[in-house]
């Protein structure tokens, strides 16, 4: 079975557009259920996104 990390690229572009926007989170949302599981991978880079996010660099916006 091939991994993609889907997960770990969208939280790729919210850091690197600085944002956490609707669609990026939605997608996010939409992976982990299809998938069912997250990947050592993913679950590192979702980790990273919320404490970027504790700390005040990436903005959670409400638009695109």
């Amino acid at each position: 079975m091939k991994t993609t990390y889907v997960i770990r690229h969208l939280v790729e572009k919210a850091l690197y557009i600085r944002r956490l926007t609707p669609d990026i989170e939605n997608e996010i949302n939409y992976e982990l259920t299809r998938l069912g599981y997250i990947s050592d991978a993913d679950y590192e880079a979702l980790e990273l996104l919320m404490s970027e996010m504790d700390a005040g660099r990436i903005q959670l916006v409400a638009t695109t």
